[in-house]
């Protein structure tokens, strides 16, 4: 059997995650303090969400770290699957928040407090610069999976912040206080629909699904048209990490001899075409391939 190269995951934007959380974390202490003191679950319910942002920056980078040692005789992969590990501990922990907010907000509908609407103004307009930073520190860096599902979070922060704003706004000018448990559950809602998304992408990793921008079918085709190939069979892509996509397939061959070329010419398509760089393929004489054809070049889709 033939493989590719097994490089050491590259991961890169960690310095980002880490300057990232530390903003967000520093804020969130803020909001939350200035939540109990104003009264305000608005606040409350953003402090919050900057926290499960602050844990998914701070998960994402020490993800980032960990997957970056090298394969040993333990994990002859690496630690690659850390930030999935991280992922799925992070989204867990922001349905717990969900829960949180959300009973509270229900509770404050039927027993209303005080709210101090021009202290909510402020610190939620101050959380919404600090979201701006963030979002753009985490733009500037890497794009990897890791650090655009930290994005996501951020720009849902984001949203929170300016639904606490608007809170402590309509609390100020109409003194009408069931505003801040409403929108608390819309910043519920939010992060409800983060919560949900990561984890499903979490579970598809680790049920070692087809990454959902490539169409197996279609590199199964596009392989066999290589010259000198029969047909491919046992085609087989998953996800190792975050902009790492692998691969593994049996190849049959018109002519054995042609093999060094047939390689050179399946991994310059394959990352060229479809950004997969960890590729093992068999080569298999044509006379010998028993197995059910899944392609064929030019020809139709077969059933196994």
């Amino acid at each position: 059997m033939t493989g590719a190269d097994h490089h050491p995951p590259h991961v890169t934007g960690r310095h980002g995650l880490t300057w990232g959380f530390a903003l967000t974390i520093a804020f969130a202490a803020i909001e939350a303090a200035a939540g109990w003191w104003s009264g305000s679950l608005a606040l409350f319910g953003d402090a919050g969400h900057m926290i499960t942002d602050a844990t998914a920056l701070g998960i994402a980078a020490f993800a980032s770290w960990v997957a970056r040692q090298p394969p040993s005789a333990r994990h002859s992969f690496g630690l690659v699957r850390a930030e999935a590990v991280a992922a799925l501990v992070n989204g867990m922990f922001m349905l717990v928040i969900v829960a949180a907010i959300a009973y509270q907000a229900v509770s404050r509908l039927y027993h209303p407090q005080p709210v101090a609407g021009g202290t909510v103004m402020i610190v939620a307009a101050l959380g919404l610069l600090v979201n701006v930073a963030v979002a753009m520190l985490l733009h500037r860096g890497a794009q990897d999976l890791n650090t655009r599902a930290a994005l996501l979070h951020v720009i849902g922060d984001l949203l929170g912040s300016v639904a606490a704003l608007v809170a402590g706004g309509v609390i100020y000018f109409t003194a009408w206080t069931p505003i801040d448990p409403l929108l608390s559950l819309l910043i519920c809602v939010l992060i409800l629909f983060s919560a949900v998304r990561l984890l499903r992408e979490v579970l598809h990793v680790f049920m070692e699904g087809v990454p959902p921008y490539i169409d197996l079918p279609t590199v199964g085709r596009a392989l066999a048209q290589v010259r000198y190939v029969s047909s491919i069979h046992d085609l087989h892509i998953w996800t190792l990490s975050s902009g790492r996509i692998a691969l593994s397939a049996h190849v049959v061959l018109d002519d054995m001899g042609h093999w060094d070329a047939i390689l050179g010419d399946m991994r310059a398509l394959l990352l060229e075409d479809f950004a997969i760089d960890h590729v093992t393929l068999q080569p298999e004489p044509a006379q010998a391939g028993t197995r059910v054809i899944h392609w064929q070049p030019g020809g139709p889709d077969t059933t196994p």
